[in-house]
């Protein structure tokens, strides 16, 4: 009768055993991954938050741990240095170019390798995604050169943009190609069916499911030329961005403008995103409402 007994209880001392194990081994998981997730977010966003109070600071070097008060004067400096604003407009010059060229170039790139069906589809792919994988070294002065020999461009924001452009389209086709991959090809066989022309299809079916890309594409476009540094450096020649201008002031010190001139562009990548965001989800409730 005792043996009888005692074996439920050993049991479920086994059990209550293996739980607590078990209860440990998910607590200290749990434990591992907050620490891993909150060393990530450190190292991720302390350097801005350094920099962004660093921009504040009036000690003459970009720095917090030396306070010398609260002030805007750094921000004030941007506009009255002429070659930071000089540099940032050439900058703004060439987004505006590189996103009329590469949206263009990666939507029909898209288009190509999604409606043609070929076997040397594999091989078209390999070729326009290629310029992503070339150094922006090599891309730089191989553009730089090309339009001074062919066409005798001196170096300078024309050649700066074309190079950008050069890598920047094929980001902008990948992100065509994944849309296009979601679209429902029944609507342009129907518009056909119906008489439309291709044009005419392209332009009231196509076009309006590919909007929200080319928005984003556009983005994506616009920032990777203003960030871009090394194609830039060797396809531009005597003239500069505002990248370049940075870059060739750290071989002297930085100021803290440059912190500032960091704090605006973050305050304007947010606020975009904000109003990006507020608009679809304005979109996606009228599409409810509307069905």
């Amino acid at each position: 009768m005792s043996t009888t007994i005692g074996r439920p209880a050993a049991l479920d001392a086994t059990a209550a055993s293996a739980a607590g194990g078990l209860g440990f081994g998910q607590s200290f998981g749990e434990l591992l991954i907050k620490a891993y997730l909150g060393l990530f977010f450190f190292v991720l966003f302390a350097p801005i938050v350094f920099m962004v109070a660093a921009a504040f600071n009036a000690y003459p070097s970009p720095t917090i741990t030396i306070w010398q008060g609260f002030t805007l004067k750094w921000f004030a400096a941007i506009v009255d240095d002429a070659r930071i604003m000089n540099g940032l407009l050439n900058s703004l010059m060439i987004a505006a170019g590189v996103i009329a060229i590469a949206i263009p170039l990666g939507l029909s790139g898209a288009l190509l390798l999604t409606r043609l069906e070929s076997r040397a589809n594999g091989i078209l792919y390999t070729v326009l995604v290629a310029p992503i994988m070339i150094p922006g070294i090599v891309l730089g002065c191989t553009t730089m050169i090309f339009w001074r020999d062919a066409f005798g461009v001196d170096a300078g924001l024309f050649t700066a943009m074309m190079a950008q452009t050069a890598f920047i389209a094929s980001y902008c086709l990948l992100m065509f190609m994944a849309r296009l991959s979601r679209q429902d090809r029944s609507l342009e066989e129907a518009a056909a069916d119906l008489g439309a022309t291709p044009f005419f299809t392209f332009r009231r079916v196509t076009l309006p499911f590919l909007s929200p890309t080319i928005g984003m594409a556009s983005v994506i476009a616009f920032l990777q030329s203003i960030e871009n540094f090394p194609t830039t450096f060797f396809a531009i020649g005597p003239d500069y961005t505002l990248v370049t201008e940075i870059a060739s002031r750290m071989r002297f010190g930085l100021s803290p403008m440059i912190n500032a001139i960091g704090v605006i562009f973050i305050a304007v990548t947010v606020a975009a995103s904000l109003v990006w965001a507020i608009g679809r989800m304005r979109a996606e409730r009228r599409a409810q409402a509307g069905s």
